[in-house]
């Protein structure tokens, strides 16, 4: 802003200045040729016309510095100052009327003096040009002194009027670092410049708005989790109840894969309640199962679904020690929808197969079927590249293995891949 309000005023300087400038060096001038028009004439009155026969011509003081003579028809000088014969100013006067003309370096002004309708002699007044000249300079230097107080004013202003614009502007954008932060309840201050404040007022209503919509989606996502729970917790302790009373050979199989089931469902409901929770994705979760248990559960889970599909699940581990650990519950969720999306969309044996990259694991989920589309767009909450469900299996997955400092992407689109990093911290 105060680089804007210097050019303009710079501008308007200059606009304003040059032709004032030059108004100056031309009005300074002639007004010393008027000065010198009206000595030459006024000693131009007061001549005899008898100064050729020997009266002498009376001629007044002329001003400082400068001359004042009177020269006859053949150019000599009679009286008072100036050269010896008439220079070319001079010679033009007898011709009549006055001349005004530059001549070494003089400002000279020429008048003839006329008696019985004859001219007999010319008067001839001069100044030195570099008087005016000094004048000139003096002027245009109290006119580049008034210019430069005029942009010290217009620096002064703008610098005012930055710093009143500034500051709602910096309290804004504090107050927007501090939303990004987690601070939802900051709000900006009023300030005393109207679009501001229409620009803070309508930024706290979106503020506002979003946070009641956020305070909402938290609140349902944690009635519904606290409401599931609750019988969840029932059903797992009816299930073991049973399990622990019934003999009967053929029911402990379902009763145990049930409560088994149960256990899933309940750890897949606290997951979902801590990504709704503020900051839950930056959260680090603790390694507190062993990579083996992780992989034989998971083939356990879905070696049956596959099976009654006529489709073969093939897990591997390549040069992977089984009792790494990684963090259980989020790990499982994720092959979980994975291995669900290959069931679902996929085609032909599902191979879950797990590589060390040394300061992470890779989970590559591969199926013999083909992806179409974007890529980025199968993790976009909603999508569904079937056409059934929700469409959030990807999606949860994806903020799953943020949650754990990790990534999700899609690596191969035919045959299809899914990878999940984890990095993985080992003892020394």
């Amino acid at each position: 802003m105060v680089r804007v309000a210097v050019v303009a005023a710079l501008v308007a300087v200059v606009l304003l200045a040059v032709p004032l400038a030059l108004a100056i060096r031309s009005a300074l001038y002639a007004g010393q040729r008027d000065t010198l028009e009206r000595a030459a004439l006024a000693a131009a009155v007061r001549v005899n016309p008898d100064y050729a026969t020997g009266d002498p011509a009376e001629l007044p003081a002329p001003a400082a510095g400068g001359h004042l003579g009177l020269y006859d028809p053949r150019g000599r000088l009679r009286a008072g100052g100036g050269p010896a014969t008439a220079d070319a100013p001079a010679g033009r006067a007898f011709a009549g009327g006055a001349v005004r003309a530059r001549s070494g370096g003089d400002l000279v002004v020429a008048v003839p003096v006329p008696h019985a309708e004859r001219v007999i002699g010319v008067v001839r007044a001069s100044s030195p040009a570099v008087a005016v000249r000094d004048r000139v300079l003096l002027a245009w230097a109290a006119l580049v002194g008034v210019a430069m107080v005029a942009l010290a004013v217009a620096v002064l202003v703008a610098r005012r009027q930055a710093r009143a614009l500034a500051a709602p502007l910096e309290d804004l954008s504090r107050h927007c670092r501090a939303v990004t932060e987690g601070d939802l309840g900051a709000r900006a201050a009023p300030s005393s410049i109207s679009e501001l404040d229409q620009v803070a007022h309508t930024h706290n209503e979106m503020l506002h708005s979003l946070s009641e919509l956020l305070r909402h989606e938290r609140d349902f996502a944690g009635n519904a989790s606290h409401q599931l729970r609750t019988p969840l917790t029932g059903l797992q302790l009816t299930l073991e109840a049973g399990l622990a009373q019934d003999d009967d050979a053929r029911l402990r199989p379902v009763l145990a894969e049930a409560l088994a089931a149960t256990r899933r469902l309940h750890h897949t409901v606290e997951e979902v309640l801590r990504l709704s929770t503020p900051r839950a994705l930056p959260r680090t979760r603790a390694a507190d199962r062993p990579l083996g248990q992780v992989l034989r559960a998971a083939e356990g889970r879905w070696h049956g679904p596959f099976a009654r599909a006529g489709r073969r699940l093939e897990c591997l581990a390549r040069d992977v020690p089984d009792d790494v650990p990684v963090a259980g519950g989020p790990v499982t969720e994720i092959l979980d929808i994975l291995l669900d999306n290959a069931r679902v969309h996929g085609r032909g044996t599902v191979r879950p197969v797990v590589r060390d990259l040394d300061d992470a694991l890779a989970f590559d989920v591969t199926d013999e079927g083909q992806v179409r589309g974007s890529a980025e767009g199968l993790f976009d909450r909603g999508h569904s590249g079937g056409g059934q469900g929700a469409g959030i299996g990807l999606a949860l997955a994806r903020d799953l293995a943020d949650s754990l400092g990790g990534r999700l992407s899609l690596t191969g689109t035919a045959p299809a891949t899914f990878t999940l990093l984890v990095p993985v911290h080992r003892e020394d």
